[in-house]
């Protein structure tokens, strides 16, 4: 494998033209089963957690914008 999602964000319009915000990617349980070097597995767990921290804030933050707004 050449490429993944280790961790993505995305805002979307369904087929009812409402919109939605995914976030996704890799768990943390399977990083050991994708990176073989140690190292590796160190700086995915750690950009893995960060960023579901700093994402995680947005996701819920359009979110809760969202429902205010009756979407």
């Amino acid at each position: 494998m050449k490429e993944g999602n280790i961790l993505s964000f995305k805002i979307l319009v369904d087929s009812k033209g409402l919109l939605i915000t995914e976030l996704s990617g890799l768990p943390e349980s399977e990083v050991t089963k994708v990176f073989d070097a140690e190292n590796d597995r160190i700086i995915i767990k750690k950009v893995i957690k960060e960023g579901l921290i700093k994402l995680g804030t947005l996701h819920e933050y359009l979110e809760q914008e969202l429902q205010a707004l009756g979407q």
